[in-house]
């Protein structure tokens, strides 16, 4: 299929019947059409944080890649804008004091050439990868430089084989399947759907991911996105709070709020929020709540 102009390959996630990620989003706008499930890995497991990650998220990272057994992949191409040689950038995210991942096995991998990104030597470490971590930036980087290449596929095996794929704004948003704020000329992430640069990764199927939502005053900003494509799960991301996602499962890890956006109205918005500890069924849109402090206290 084709979407904008960017022809697209669907890949099945394990699931049968295959569910196809994007396939809806060629739906005329305004027409009623039925909301296809949203899927995260069958085996593996996504880490997505609303940008500013903090040294919880990383800690739950490394546990969910395998702990002190871990071996992590960082990909910081969101993130560079300049010609930088591979000992700078291993030294900044993987080994040097201020990188989170120093105490363990971790590699970086980075290019903005297609043929590189095809190569077998520039992916061989995510094929013993148990985790990848997806820097933040302008997410256009990511796709133009890996979709539709084998390192997007090694993405997937490592999935597959049980491992973790985390990413802070930038490489939140690009974990879906479809991609906000993409526009790359102009570089202006204000844009929410930019032809083009609309696809995402799809490790997350039928979804659009937005972050950084409460201090950039985003709250609104994916109204016009679930308008033209009624049937994408969307979720608005609070800076520096996470979710995890395995199968049908999304868990908020909190400490803020993921804003839902699932077509429906909540008491006259388009959205409700999901705080720490609640749950969703992506599958079916149904969301699980516990009790939190401030509504405990209103109780008493």
């Amino acid at each position: 299929m084709t979407l904008g102009n960017r022809s697209v390959r669907l890949r099945p996630l394990n699931f049968a019947p295959t569910i196809l990620m994007i396939g809806a989003l060629a739906a005329p706008t305004g027409i009623a059409a039925a909301q296809p499930p949203s899927h995260g890995p069958a085996k593996g497991y996504l880490l997505i944080t609303g940008g500013a990650t903090q040294p919880p998220d990383y800690q739950r990272f490394i546990e969910m890649a395998g702990g002190q057994n871990a071996r992590i992949v960082v990909i910081p191409t969101a993130s560079v804008t300049k010609p930088t040689d591979h000992a700078t950038l291993q030294t900044q995210y993987c080994t040097g004091p201020k990188s989170p991942f120093a105490a363990v096995p971790c590699t970086v991998i980075h290019t903005t050439d297609r043929t590189v990104a095809n190569s077998a030597d520039f992916v061989a470490p995510l094929t013993t990868a148990t985790g990848v971590w997806i820097e933040g930036g302008r997410h256009w980087r990511l796709t133009d430089a890996y979709l539709d290449t084998p390192t997007l596929k090694e993405l997937f095996k490592v999935l597959d084989r049980g491992g973790a794929i985390g990413g802070g704004s930038a490489g939140a948003t690009v974990q879906g399947s479809y991609m906000v704020r993409g526009s790359s000329n102009p570089d202006d992430n204000t844009i929410m759907m930019a032809p083009g640069h609309e696809i995402g990764f799809g490790l997350f199927t039928n979804v659009t991911i937005d972050q950084h939502v409460d201090v950039r005053h985003r709250e609104n900003d994916l109204a016009i996105v679930i308008k033209a494509h009624p049937q994408l799960l969307c979720l608005g991301l609070d800076q520096s709070t996470s979710i995890t996602v395995h199968g049908d499962k999304l868990t908020v890890n909190g400490p803020k709020r993921v804003a839902v956006w699932d077509g429906k109205d909540h008491d006259g918005k388009g959205f409700y929020y999901l705080q720490t500890g609640d749950q969703l069924n992506t599958a079916t849109r149904v969301p699980t709540l516990v009790p939190h402090p401030a509504e405990t206290t209103d109780k008493e």
